[in-house]
């Protein structure tokens, strides 16, 4: 294989494209902490730290769940389940990542250095968590919700009040939607005995679960504006993005779940670009 099909192979692996569900948080953060434009050497550091952390936890994720994504007929076309790329290749792509992520957290300050390994850890026990407990999902959410906090102590290296209520907020939204999106593998989780809220109690109860979770998003996500003395473009940005988590839930339901990639994908991209877009304007413009 030539470099640059291995390279195609490994973003499709790691599915790069959902880095838009990160980026954005960790722009906001950083544009908030430093009350407008952080610089851009700071945000190009930001993003090589964001990249990094999200492929190592992905390639690892591949890694650890591959006996199960060998017989589940939704993943059995994956890079390495096909043997397109290697296990040892994938090993090699994982650390490399981790070591990018130190260095980059180093270009930024000394507490994001020392928060580095923990960032790594929490990042690659999501893997494993499904194996044991249905709050995996929640726990992804923490994982993404480092990230508005991860541009903030990038610019301003202290934890502060619309940093962690914008953690909460993200926690919620990503779980609700990784709830949506576990719903495709329920009868799989099942017959694997693997975790996850729809295979626990049932698609209907799921599917309130993620409603639940998307109400407590909007809530944490209206505080953290309203703490950061974001002015009203904020709010208005914010009651698009309430309106658009209930669209969600209306395209879905127990008898038709077609539509859930669309819900999981589409939508909370444009919730990511929402939210950095509302923050700037509330920033610039309030």
């Amino acid at each position: 294989m030539n470099p640059f099909s291995r390279i195609a192979a490994i973003c499709r692996m790691i599915k790069i494209e959902h880095s838009v569900f990160a980026l954005p948080f960790a722009y906001a953060g950083a544009f908030l902490a430093a009350g407008g434009w952080p610089g851009l050497v700071p945000l190009l550091v930001l993003t090589v730290a964001m990249v990094a952390v999200r492929s190592f936890a992905m390639a690892f994720n591949r890694l650890v769940d591959l006996k199960y994504d060998r017989l589940n007929p939704r993943t059995a076309g994956r890079p390495l389940v096909t043997g397109e790329i290697s296990v040892a290749w994938t090993w090699a792509f994982t650390v490399f990542m981790a070591v990018l992520f130190v260095a980059a957290c180093a270009g930024m300050n000394r507490l994001c250095l020392y928060l580095a390994p923990v960032a790594l850890l929490v990042a690659a026990s999501y893997s494993l968590l499904k194996r044991f407990t249905w709050l995996c999902h929640f726990f992804l959410g923490g994982v993404l919700g480092l990230a508005p906090v991860a541009g903030w102590i990038a610019v301003d290296p202290q934890f502060t009040v619309p940093a962690v209520l914008l953690f909460w907020g993200v926690l919620f939204w990503v779980a609700g939607f990784d709830i949506l999106y576990s719903c495709q593998d329920m009868e799989f989780d099942r017959s694997m005995g693997l975790h996850a809220v729809p295979a626990h109690f049932g698609l209907p109860a799921a599917l309130v679960v993620s409603g639940f979770c998307h109400a407590n998003a909007a809530i944490f996500l209206l505080l953290a504006g309203w703490s950061a003395s974001l002015g009203w473009p904020w709010y208005a940005v914010w009651a698009v993005i309430a309106g658009v988590l209930t669209w969600e839930h209306r395209i879905i339901s127990p008898d038709d779940m077609s539509r859930v990639n669309m819900a999981f994908f589409t939508l909370n991209g444009v919730i990511a670009f929402m939210v950095l877009g509302g923050a700037l304007l509330g920033l610039y413009f309030g």
